[in-house]
């Protein structure tokens, strides 16, 4: 059997972007101007894709596969919505604002805690139950739904069945959005 890369492993994807996160609240918190949209972007472009992953591949398989799995993932999607809400309003506020800087700092707090709960509750039972090879399925898996996910985010829309209806929709204006940002000159992130 080949060797296994952590991009064949869906954990450790998962933690990997959550590391990620965790430097991005950081360059977002020690910038200003421009630099700090940027890192903002890139940050939200970020938490977008990533909940809408967790959402189509690792919530239901946690909710099918240990017990008291279905509780844990309602807990994660009240997080979920909660964190997408507070994001939303940071994303049309002036973010060398000081109020701007105040609920980032909410936002951090919220997004750090729901990544430990996730950690410690879902990851470590998917994990426990998946095998090697259901946890790489699920990481090309994850993948997949990152590269056609939403780009902002959508309070509401929480599960699986949301993200396949109304996904690709927001998918396609949020993407759309980024692309005439960038043509503008007003974006210089991907």
């Amino acid at each position: 059997m080949a060797d296994v890369t952590p991009d064949d492993d869906i954990i450790a994807v998962l933690m990997r972007q959550h590391g990620d996160i965790r430097n991005l609240f950081d360059e977002v918190e020690h910038t200003t101007g421009e630099e700090r949209r940027n890192a903002f972007r890139r940050l939200v472009r970020l938490l977008a894709t990533h909940e809408t992953a967790e959402e189509e591949v690792i919530h239901p398989y946690a909710r099918d596969t240990f017990d008291g799995g279905e509780e844990v993932v309602a807990e994660r999607l009240t997080e979920e919505r909660e964190a997408k809400e507070l994001l939303a309003r940071l994303d049309s506020m002036d973010s060398d604002a000081d109020e701007f800087l105040r609920h980032l700092g909410i936002l951090r707090t919220l997004v750090m805690t729901h990544a430990r709960a996730e950690e410690r509750y879902e990851f470590a039972q998917v994990r426990r139950h998946a095998s090697r090879a259901q946890l790489s399925a699920m990481a090309t898996a994850i993948q997949a739904a990152e590269a056609t996910a939403p780009t902002r985010p959508h309070p509401g829309v929480e599960s699986a069945g949301a993200n396949i209806a109304l996904g690709p929709v927001a998918a396609v204006v949020d993407r759309t959005r980024d692309a005439m940002r960038r043509a503008m000159g007003k974006d210089s992130t991907r």
